[in-house]
């Protein structure tokens, strides 16, 4: 990943764009579907706060094939409070720079630190893409973030790297004039 070598301040603004959409969800989104079919909102947000934690796990020096990335349902209004705790624990994990060298096995294999943390603003990129999809709620996301996310996503997802047990489908076509967060959605399998 040449494009960002120190991923961890975009990190963080995507978890602050993701508890800032997290904070308007009410109980009753919960049920909603959303872009990743096999999930509801309650299902795609148990995944993304797990994910955090398991960025966080990898950043202690664990390994991803350790953890499972899900959480125990925080209930209808626990959602904010529990992605409060993950993102806490991901800024510490990943505090030292020299994690950031380290090699780290993450979920798509041994990598440096730093392609971990990268991999992950994609994730939570992605993800608050998805979240926003569900809500239908017009929520401005950061254009430069989504720009981040892309970068990455097609370093380490080039469209021959679709294959059978890689969790995103084939890249989708998308219209010329498509803003930067869309883009990201089709390159990573979502239609919209």
């Amino acid at each position: 990943m040449t494009a960002v070598q120190d991923a961890r301040p975009q990190y963080l603004l995507a978890l602050d764009q993701l508890e800032k959409l997290v904070a308007t969800i009410t109980p009753a989104d919960l049920e909603r579907p959303t872009p990743c079919t096999e999930f509801t909102l309650r299902q795609l947000l148990n995944h993304v706060v797990g994910g955090i934690h398991r960025c966080a796990y990898l950043g202690e020096g664990g390994r991803s094939q350790d953890i499972v990335p899900a959480i125990e349902d925080p209930g209808d209004d626990g959602w904010p409070a529990a992605l409060g705790r993950a993102r806490a624990r991901a800024t510490a994990a990943w505090a030292q720079d020299a994690k950031l060298g380290r090699p780290t096995v993450a979920p798509w294999g041994e990598v440096p630190g730093a392609m971990v943390v990268g991999g992950y603003v994609m994730e939570a990129v992605t993800h608050s893409w998805d979240i926003a999809q569900a809500l239908d709620s017009g929520f401005a996301r950061d254009d430069a973030l989504a720009h981040t996310a892309l970068a990455i996503a097609e370093v380490v997802l080039p469209p021959e790297s679709r294959v059978e047990g890689v969790p995103f489908a084939e890249v989708q076509p998308v219209a010329e004039d498509a803003d930067v967060h869309a883009r990201l959605a089709a390159w990573l399998g979502r239609t919209s």
